[in-house]
């Protein structure tokens, strides 16, 4: 499992054992910061959060192409240890925080994250359930891109989302979502962009 673009475009990071966890394909990872790049533009100075975090790729991912700070979230004590060492390897302490524990149990937020990353497990709904959360406790802000991945074969769950863009990557699903602006909330929620991207052979 590598970096992709940016800093330390090409690193290697090491990913948990087990099945405990599912780290992100690099072709999923790929196609994901693709398009939150065509409509973040760049990552620079953007405080980002990666919940259900594993080995941290999304989140390192981030980092590297220039954002300043990232929370990981992530409650298997083993995946911690590998995301702790991907930290250090890359020498991002300074830019990062972890926190030991389930995401549904966060407290409340200093101020909304520019990027929500959520990699749950699949077919359990806790994305659905994670982000309702978040909105109560200030995570998230009609500013706030939400990338949330889920299985090919499940919808993005996310009632009260715009849902701004979906692509399916081989078995994944990532859909891109936004809080609605006070004035919006009502309204039904929008898809505006559905693709399939190309089947991939990447090792999750």
């Amino acid at each position: 499992m590598r970096i992709i673009a940016g800093e330390w475009r090409r690193r290697q990071l090491r990913a948990p054992a087990g099945e405990g966890t599912r780290p992100t394909a690099d072709r999923t990872r790929e196609t994901l910061f693709g398009m939150l790049t065509s409509r973040v533009g760049s990552f620079e100075g953007l405080r980002v959060a990666d919940l259900f975090a594993g080995s941290g790729a999304l989140g390192m991912e981030a980092l590297s192409r220039g954002a300043e700070h990232c929370l990981f979230v992530e409650q298997d004590a083993a995946a911690v240890k590998i995301l702790l060492h991907n930290i250090s390897t890359l020498g991002a302490q300074r830019r990062t925080d972890v926190q030991s524990g389930s995401v549904l149990r966060m407290g409340p937020a200093r101020a909304p994250v520019d990027i929500l990353l959520l990699d749950p497990p699949y077919g359990t709904g806790a994305g659905a359930v994670a982000l309702e959360r978040l909105t109560r406790l200030g995570w998230i802000s009609p500013a706030t891109w939400i990338a949330l991945e889920t299985a090919r074969s499940e919808p993005a769950e996310a009632r009260g989302f715009i849902v701004d863009a979906e692509r399916q990557v081989g078995s994944a699903r990532i859909t891109l979502l936004r809080l609605p602006e006070q004035s919006e909330q009502g309204e039904d929620d929008i898809t505006t962009e559905t693709e399939t991207a190309p089947e991939s052979d990447d090792p999750a």
